[in-house]
């Protein structure tokens, strides 16, 4: 493996870091014996997916590897997770999702490839596509989906045009992802709607869920990095960055940038943002989290305006942060540990704004959070110790939980960020990778 330290700063040291860097290899050691199809994880060995199978463990197991002294075994583990998620994607049919589909997979199988090639990987797509791209058959399959139709699907990370833009964000500067990300900046452009506030995207009640669409009949406009607007501007800077129909995204961004501040409460509760707007909807507080909630939105927005080079955005993301920062957790709607709703997604979204930044408000709180997630560990249940809360079956339970997204991949993964030198390159998929400023750029 060739990924050079970044120069990114570990928070834990000495005696703590020993007993995170425990941590990790116990929750190495639950993981491994997925990968080796143990009955106790018979459920999740039957997905590949980058949100909850074999596709997220390969990134914990990748990460891991280059942590612990390049560790062999977590490497060999690492590449038999990810034949496992592409063995699936040719042998079952699947959706395109980054989440939960063939995007994802997809995502993971170039990003891992890239940081094992030396640069290979790299210069053979300033080539574009030739023998040895494996995702090239992918690229043709989202390249068809996204230029043989109008759109009529969701717009969001987790499952829609947002997700697949991560994925060919990934693949750049091959041909077939910049014509992907074309497509879906065109996309985007159509959905888009324009009002006084600026420039949104609404979601229709018959793509919201069951119990979302029970919330919100008419439909909403989402406010969570994981299924509303933040997500599309992240993208939107990024696709400007990349100089991919540079003065549509740019114009798109600015509108969304501006409807996005409108919507922060006026009345100085506990959070800025509420879940959604909309009509007949009420603004209520927004639980804490990434998926949800005001610090995924400050990172999400932070990234975007570094991307874009706008220091305003910049002065409006980090005040966004800092009142995440020191809101309460008995306020927090935190229950678990992982990426997505729980203490170690809010741990990692500080401790990246923290390295971003040098506030030292932001590594405080990575550290309480880190301190929180590792203090709902309960040894011999779940995963390692860490359980998963979630609805099923319209009932709140604990379960075992060792994907990326709720269970204990993305727990160690966090983990890891905490402890090594090494950047997380893996939380693109979150769009929290929050880049340099550009130089002689300062917020003003």
């Amino acid at each position: 493996m060739t990924v050079k330290d970044s120069g990114w700063q570990p928070l834990f040291e000495g005696e703590a870091a020993a007993e995170v860097r425990q941590t990790i290899e116990e929750i190495a050691a639950a993981l491994a014996i997925s990968v080796a199809e143990d009955d106790s994880f018979e459920e999740d060995r039957r997905v590949a997916s980058l949100a909850r199978g074999s596709a997220g463990h390969a990134l914990f197991f990748d990460y891991a590897a280059q942590a612990f002294d390049r560790n062999k075994r977590y490497a060999s583990l690492a590449r038999d997770c990810v034949d496992q998620a592409v063995e699936a994607v040719s042998a079952k049919p699947m959706g395109y999702g980054l989440y939960s589909g063939f995007a994802g997979i997809a995502w993971v199988a170039e990003h891992l490839q890239r940081r094992g090639d030396s640069g290979d990987a790299a210069a053979g797509a300033e080539a574009g596509e030739g023998e040895g791209d494996l995702n090239k058959e992918i690229d043709d399959a989202l390249l068809d989906l996204l230029t043989q139709r109008l759109w009529h699907e969701t717009y969001d990370l987790i499952g829609g045009l947002v997700g697949l833009g991560v994925y060919a964000l990934e693949r750049l500067p091959r041909p077939s992802a910049a014509a992907c990300l074309a497509a879906i900046v065109d996309h985007l452009a159509e959905l888009a709607e324009s009002g006084a506030s600026g420039v949104t995207w609404f979601t229709p009640p018959e793509l919201l869920g069951p119990w979302a669409r029970s919330v919100n009949p008419s439909g909403h406009y989402n406010l969570g990095v994981a299924h509303g607007v933040p997500g599309i501007l992240t993208l939107l800077a990024a696709a400007c960055r990349a100089g991919i129909r540079e003065e549509q995204a740019a114009s798109l961004l600015e509108g969304g940038v501006r409807w996005l501040l409108a919507q922060q409460h006026r009345s100085g509760g506990i959070s800025c943002f509420s879940d959604a707007v909309g009509p007949g909807l009420t603004p209520v507080p927004s639980r804490l989290a990434w998926c949800y909630g005001d610090a995924g939105v400050a990172a999400a927005l932070l990234a975007a305006a570094r991307l874009a080079d706008r220091p305003a955005w910049e002065l409006d993301a980090l005040a966004i942060a800092r009142r995440a920062a020191e809101r309460p957790a008995v306020q927090s709607g935190v229950q678990d540990a992982g990426l997505c709703h729980g203490a170690m997604g809010l741990a990692h979204l500080f401790n990246r704004i923290y390295q971003a930044t040098g506030e030292g408000l932001f590594a405080e709180a990575a550290l309480f959070w880190y301190r929180k997630g590792l203090a709902l560990r309960r040894p011999g249940q779940g995963v390692a110790g860490f359980s998963a809360w979630d609805v099923k079956n319209k009932e709140p339970a604990w379960s075992a939980e060792t994907g990326f997204l709720t269970g204990a991949a993305g727990i160690g993964l966090a983990l890891l960020a905490a402890v090594s030198p090494y950047k997380p390159e893996w939380d693109r998929v979150l769009l929290a990778d929050i880049p340099a400023r550009v130089a002689g750029s300062q917020p003003r």
